[in-house]
């Protein structure tokens, strides 16, 4: 269970990513997130992934 602003996997970073919604987490949040829900569900796709460790 992760909880994060941010989480970025295999990909190099220089700062912050500006097209996607940005915002904090439980208490350290103040005020809705920068862009708003309708960024969050335009950039936002399902999907599912299996893994096995083993």
């Amino acid at each position: 269970n992760s909880e994060a602003g941010m989480v970025m996997v295999n990909l190099p970073t220089a700062g912050v990513d500006f097209h996607v919604p940005f915002g904090g987490r439980k208490g350290s949040s103040y005020g809705p997130r920068e862009q708003g829900r309708y960024a969050m569900e335009f950039y936002t796709t399902v999907k599912t992934a299996y893994t096995f460790a083993g």
